[in-house]
């Protein structure tokens, strides 16, 4: 796994797309802002529940499934609740995913990527970030410089937000 490291806006995404596209193009592609899911709904949105899990609940497949044998980003990393942090770190060990009210796990097929702009080794010191997590998200560490030092980088990316909108993909 890579865990890609730098500030809000250094591209973290869009090195986890230039490595996916290297080497499972065609394939899915998941990034999931890990800031952006509820702690109540994180467990449901990322490992799936089953019919009946809960009131109301019909089948969800989850992001862990979605990406199937392509490329799954966990961005924001580093913003996990404790609980959740031993939940992924299961999966990790096991490379099974047991959706929400299953007692069966699905096999997980999907590279995973991860990416934050803490300081993750801080925040293992601090007691907030598992160490034994911390050692399995970061067999690699690609950190990324700030924009302002990498301003040969600036015309290319202007370029790729151009070719963007006239795609109509912003």
């Amino acid at each position: 796994s890579i865990l890609f490291l730098g500030e809000t806006g250094t591209g973290k995404e869009v090195a986890s797309r230039y490595v996916h596209d290297l080497s499972r193009p065609g394939r899915p592609f998941v990034a999931v802002n890990c800031t952006a899911i509820p702690d109540t709904l994180a467990e449901s949105q990322l490992f799936g529940h089953t019919k009946g899990s809960f009131t109301g609940a019909t089948p969800h497949a989850g992001f862990f499934r979605a990406a199937g044998n392509g490329t799954l980003l966990l961005d924001e990393i580093g913003d996990l609740s404790l609980s959740l942090q031993a939940k992924l770190l299961r999966v990790l060990e096991e490379r099974l995913v047991f959706p929400v009210g299953s007692v069966v796990g699905q096999p997980l097929e999907a590279r995973l990527l991860f990416s934050t702009n803490r300081n993750l080794l801080d925040a293992v010191r601090a007691g907030t970030f598992r160490a034994d997590l911390y050692s399995r998200i970061a067999e690699v560490v690609v950190e990324l410089p700030p924009l302002c030092e990498r301003r040969e980088d600036l015309f290319l990316l202007l370029q790729r937000l151009l070719q963007r909108r006239r795609c109509g993909s912003l």
